[in-house]
């Protein structure tokens, strides 16, 4: 049987690549035909022998036009190349795939092992180490690996590949906790300088990179974790026509994720200048104990003329989280990751499995003695699920402490005065501290529970010198444009102004406001309440004994007239708990609020 085989397009034929006569297996290739730069093969259909050929090289052919006839039949020619010897079925390496495998190679710590062993030396991991610690299994998809150092005109690019991979910034996509949430819910953006290219400096292609992921992390509305340490802006990458580089968005691009994306820093070693103002302008430093973090390294003090100095004086970690920098300090990389890790999973959404201590000792947490001081830690602990309570700027503004928590596993942002501080009074960095957890709460849509027991805003001239009016008021500001629900809980003092404000400005501002027992309430301490209210009437009393009775009486009368009881009968407040029925009485009010995010930006301090 013939068969005509026709031309598919109009085109010209490049190449014949069979003769009169010969005899062809299915598949082998006839002719070759271009059209439009393109070249197309035309294969044997069948096992066949050409009859006839009407193509010759350079000819040019209209569609539907015969090019070859081909008579079937192959039994003859099967015997034929059953005589023949096999051809190795082995993969043959395309040579353009086999370069591209020999680049990524390159990019790899073990390319690098002298570097490797460096980083290792000071007791510190590789960027891949750490995102391959932080992100899932095979879940990683790098952006811009083959990019190297824009430096050809000073170095060669043999040397740039095998000395600059990545241009020191391993960046891309992957899932975090995607065990617990699901693929689509744990894609995060990550970003790691390389400290051990070129100190893990922003060269200029790497600044493409990040602004490129950036772009995507807003976009896609994915969480940025980006290790931070490095030595700022680099000036040695001479291929770029720029001058200064102050051109470049990545800042303004990072800043821009400010409350619609979370964004962490994790910093070890370390991080200077350009790279510092990207953690700074994170939602969470978590640093290890020996990093070092400051907007100017060694080198910018002494060009500014003051003074030499070793870059383990300037920012060590321990001091940053006295001052509030650090929100959390860990003791290495891997502790970092998992801080990291557990961080995002608050963000990233409830779990289906808790557990909780017993509730039963809440009921005696807070002292008979009404002016014993206690550590609210305890009772944090105890009334969350178990394991779950994250304590961010534990080193800073103690009178007020913030964690990230789970109840029965919905995530909450919780504050909670500590009387073991200044007695739980409010004073400039304890507000600051707890006005800008309030906007990451509402940033990310976490209700707010705060936990009360707080004789007011601290006083005194000192405190006032420090500009407390303004640190102060900043709570009710942020307060008052929360649209995340709040709950609060006043386990003992809830004076003056510093409860209103802990409560999100009043105490009718939560969604519900509850007192255990030992609650007490009144417009300023009710010890100095008596001594300024009474104080015609206590010096009209001789001093001494008999009018200590009646400041002890007035005292008490004030206690009485400020209890919980009194407070919810006047409906000053929604009601007063047993304190063992907290967690359930919190977890009921949750389950019936309305979820919401509001805040445009989380403010740096």
């Amino acid at each position: 049987m013939q068969e005509t085989v026709r031309a598919p397009m109009a085109a010209t034929v490049v190449q014949v690549a069979v003769a009169r006569g010969e005899r062809v297996a299915a598949g082998d290739v006839l002719l070759i035909l271009e059209a439009m730069k393109m070249q197309h093969e035309l294969r044997a259909p069948a096992d066949a022998h050409v009859v006839e050929l009407f193509a010759r090289p350079g000819d040019t052919v209209a569609e539907g036009d015969a090019l070859a006839v081909l008579a079937r039949g192959g039994d003859a020619l099967a015997a034929e190349r059953s005589s023949l010897p096999v051809a190795s079925d082995a993969p043959r390496e395309r040579a353009d795939l086999r370069r591209v495998r020999e680049r990524h190679a390159l990019l790899m710590d073990a390319a690098r092992p002298q570097a490797v062993a460096r980083r290792h030396a000071l007791g510190l991991r590789t960027a891949r180490e750490n995102i391959a610690d932080l992100v899932d299994p095979d879940s990683f998809i790098e952006y811009g690996a083959l990019a190297y150092a824009a430096q050809e005109r000073r170095r060669s690019k043999q040397d740039l590949i095998e000395n600059t991979p990545a241009d020191g910034l391993v960046a891309g996509i992957g899932s975090v906790n995607g065990a617990l949430f699901g693929a689509e819910r744990s894609r995060c953006v990550v970003m790691a300088y390389d400290a051990t290219v070129l100190a893990g400096t922003q060269g200029m292609r790497n600044h493409q990179k990040t602004d490129r992921l950036l772009a995507i992390a807003l976009e896609q509305r994915l969480p940025v974790v980006l290790f931070a340490e490095g030595g700022g802006g680099r000036p040695g990458d001479v291929d770029m026509p720029i001058v200064a580089g102050l051109h470049v968005p990545t800042f303004a691009s990072f800043a821009r994720l400010s409350g619609r994306v979370p964004v962490v820093a994790i910093v070890a070693g370390r991080c200077f200048a350009g790279n510092a103002a990207l953690a700074g302008a994170s939602d969470l430093i978590i640093a290890t104990r020996d990093a070092n973090l400051g907007m100017s390294g060694p080198a910018m003090i002494e060009g500014g003329g003051l003074g030499v100095f070793a870059p383990e004086e300037i920012g060590p970690a321990a001091e940053l989280a006295k001052a509030g920098v650090v929100d959390f300090l860990v003791e290495n990389e891997a502790a970092a990751v998992a801080a990291a890790k557990k961080y995002l999973a608050f963000l990233q959404g409830a779990l289906p499995t808790w557990t909780c201590a017993e509730q039963e000792p809440l009921r005696d947490a807070v002292p008979e003695n009404r002016v014993r001081a206690y550590d609210v830690r305890p009772i944090v602990e105890r009334l969350v699920d178990a394991g779950s309570a994250l304590e961010l700027r534990a080193g800073f503004g103690g009178a007020v402490l913030t964690f990230l928590a789970r109840l029965e596993g919905r995530p909450i942002a919780l504050l909670a005065s500590n009387p073991a501080v200044l007695g739980g009074a409010i004073d400039p960095d304890a507000a600051d501290k707890a006005a800008r957890f309030l906007q990451l709460a509402d940033a990310h849509g976490l209700p707010v529970v705060t936990l009360i027991d707080t004789p007011g805003f601290m006083v005194g001239p000192e405190v006032e010198a420090r500009a407390q009016v303004r640190h102060a008021s900043r709570l009710f500001v942020v307060g008052a444009q929360l649209s995340v629900p709040v709950f609060a809980v006043v386990l003992r003092k809830g004076y003056g102004l510093g409860a209103m404000a802990l409560a999100g400005g009043g105490l009718h501002a939560p969604v519900a406001t509850v007192a255990w027992p030992t609650g007490e309430f009144g417009a300023m301490g009710l010890e100095g309440a008596v001594r300024l209210g009474y104080r015609k009437e206590l010096a009209a009393v001789p001093e001494g004994e008999q009018r200590e009775a009646l400041y002890r009486r007035l005292v008490a009368e004030q206690y009485e007239r400020g209890s919980a009881l009194n407070m919810a009968a006047t409906l000053e407040i929604d009601a007063v708990i047993d304190p063992a029925e907290t967690r359930s009485w919190l977890s009921r009010a949750l389950a019936a609020a309305r979820p919401a995010r509001g805040a445009r930006f989380i403010d740096p301090w």
